[in-house]
């Protein structure tokens, strides 16, 4: 019996799997697939297979005329399943891409430890595209945005001021998202590298600025990104107090450059996960903690409704995305709703 937790959820799985062999094939976008053959040998080896409903119209006149097709929807655990209760110990699974490039070949491993996976990659889309526009991809940080929650990823290579970011992306993190965040939060200095249905019949590659990504309306949905840095300007650790927005008429109200600059660094935050800055105000503590420590989660929690825009236009105007904010009297919150902290700063006043 194998139990695990699949994005917050307890999976048990009852059937042993450790005599499951599952060979993964990655394919490109195109209905005439290459195959090696060694590919080919291991294709005519199977009778069951699997693969979403794209790569079965990809390949289907390929497969032998008697065959089992497991269809890849809906949540992994229930596919594994499928899987494990087949009556055969063997499968062929058809995945896009390298299918250990943020794919299939991953899911299978997580939560399917004991079975036994061979894989055969094909090009990453991000390789393609890097390779069609003839990009010295060498440097490429890659992420995945796809399904995901979170910016996170992004924002902390926008950060560090990564030259070449290569996004994997969804409908939620789509090219005109991803130029919306890049404007929201000044990153002006990147140009956005779109491939759209690589190597099938409409694929287009073009270079856009963010202004243009979000003016134009015919993006496939099929899609990757690399961003490319056009210069060298990185942001500042550390910023003066007259670069802030602060409450109108109290402009004092802020946590001083000569503290920020000593009581960041005294919380060791290249240790920690998560850090919270209780009574920001303006967020210069949180902005500069989250600017030097780009990997941190940092939620700034303030109870001046007000300072929620001014906490926002702080971290626009000082290219500081990631920042969580919470206007809200910290007593009264439930902080069990919040990931718990590493670290933590207390600042503004206390009153009786």
């Amino acid at each position: 019996m194998l139990v695990l937790r699949f994005k917050n959820q307890l999976i048990i799985f009852k059937v042993d799997s450790s005599s499951l062999h599952i060979d993964i094939i990655g394919i490109g976008n195109k209905a005439n697939q290459e195959f090696t053959p060694e590919q080919h040998y291991v294709i005519h080896q199977h009778s069951l297979f699997s693969g979403g409903k794209r790569h079965y119209a990809l390949i289907k006149h390929l497969l032998p005329k008697k065959h089992e097709w497991i269809a890849i929807t809906g949540k992994m655990p229930d596919v594994m399943t499928e899987y494990v209760r087949a009556k055969q110990n063997k499968l062929l699974v058809f995945a896009s891409g390298d299918p250990l490039f943020f794919g299939f070949a991953n899911t299978v491993k997580r939560l399917l430890p004991n079975a036994i996976v061979s894989v055969f990659p094909h090009f990453n889309s991000l390789q393609l595209l890097a390779q069609k526009h003839v990009l010295n991809y060498s440097s490429l940080r890659t992420i995945s945005l796809h399904g995901r929650n979170s910016w996170k990823p992004l924002d902390s290579c926008l950060i560090k001021g990564e030259e070449l970011i290569g996004i994997l992306t969804d409908k939620t993190h789509s090219p005109k998202h991803i130029a919306q965040r890049l404007l929201e939060y000044n990153f002006l200095d990147y140009d956005l590298l779109i491939g759209e249905e690589l190597e099938g019949e409409n694929e287009r590659i073009r270079i856009l600025s963010c202004v243009e990504t979000l003016k134009v309306n015919d993006i496939q949905l099929l899609n990757c990104i690399i961003l490319i840095k056009k210069s060298d300007k990185r942001i500042p650790l550390s910023f003066s107090d007259s670069s802030f927005q602060t409450l109108e008429g109290r402009p004092g109200m802020i946590t001083k450059q000569a503290i920020r600059s000593i009581t960041i660094p005294a919380l060791e935050l290249h240790s920690k996960s998560c850090f919270w800055d209780i009574g920001s105000c303006t967020g210069a503590i949180a902005i500069e903690a989250q600017l030097s420590y780009p990997n941190v989660s940092v939620l700034a929690f303030e109870i001046r409704e007000e300072c929620k825009d001014i906490i926002a236009n702080n971290t626009y105007s000082h290219h500081c995305p990631g920042v969580q904010i919470e206007i809200n009297d910290f007593m009264n919150l439930e902080l069990s709703m919040f990931q718990k902290p590493d670290a933590l700063f207390i600042g503004g006043m206390v009153i009786d």
